[in-house]
């Protein structure tokens, strides 16, 4: 496990001057050394952009983002995958601090999801030192850096939100394990739980709850079920499954025990 943090130098006698004189402080969450010192050294150039810390897991970015006051954070995409509250954990714990989020490939699910929990900006892997730079100084300016695909992804994920309220009617189509999932939810049951349920892994069941938190644009649980509440979502899933019920006919004609199609 790396930990490697770095104290901020002392830039007055009197400890008036430090934060005028700080910078940008930036914390480095990467999974990779090679990225860390990259950039590390990328951001040595600028007078105005200081590394504070270094980690290389989610655990260990909790712990700096406790010890060191932060402006940015350039976060590692693949450290929160399949942890869906990361990003607004990590917004409650340090509200002043901006999430930048690297990503190998982008992606309209992702992105959407990305920007509509707290994240101050998406870049590839792959960005250029000067825009990397530039990024940062933008967000911690308070800016959004988005391209202009994100941009279209995040107004059409809106502009489908918006149609779903102001017309109850029209519900996202959601598959029967979705449901089945959503029905565990409004039980109060864990993904744990959730998983030994329907028979499935808790990573499975997370990325299920991913997909269904898109579809209907909600961002948590509690969303989650005051929006089946107020749709009755599981109602039209109990009806249509009903509907969905077939008798099966034995060989003297009668009728036996209805079987559920699958």
């Amino acid at each position: 496990m790396t930990l490697d943090y770095r104290d901020p130098p002392s830039n007055s006698s009197d400890g008036h001057g430090d934060q005028a004189t700080a910078g940008i402080r930036v914390i480095l969450a990467d999974s990779q050394a090679i990225y860390r010192v990259g950039m590390k050294k990328v951001f040595a150039l600028e007078d105005d952009i200081r590394v504070v810390a270094q980690v290389e897991t989610l655990t260990n970015l909790y712990a700096a983002l406790e010890r060191y006051p932060t402006d940015v954070v350039l976060l590692e995409g693949q450290l929160i995958v399949g942890t869906i509250d990361a990003i607004p954990d990590l917004v409650r714990k340090a509200p002043n601090a901006k999430f930048i989020v690297q990503v190998t490939e982008t992606d309209e699910s992702n992105t959407v999801e990305l920007y509509r929990r707290g994240v101050r900006g998406v870049v590839p892997r792959s960005i250029s030192p000067d825009l990397l730079i530039k990024c940062v100084r933008k967000i911690s300016d308070g800016e959004t850096w988005i391209d202009n695909q994100s941009i279209s992804w995040v107004i059409e994920a809106y502009r489908s939100q918006a149609a779903t309220l102001t017309n109850p009617r029209v519900q996202p189509k959601l598959s029967k394990k979705e449901l089945a999932i959503i029905g565990c939810i409004t039980r109060g049951m864990r993904n744990k739980e959730i998983a030994y349920q329907i028979g499935t892994t808790e990573q499975v069941v997370k990325n299920y709850l991913r997909k269904v938190y898109d579809k209907l644009g909600v961002s948590d649980r509690l969303e989650l079920a005051l929006y089946c509440l107020h749709h009755e979502l599981l109602k039209k899933y109990v009806q249509e499954s009903e509907a969905e019920t077939v008798a099966m006919p034995s060989r003297n004609g009668s009728v036996g025990v209805p079987v559920s199609a699958k």
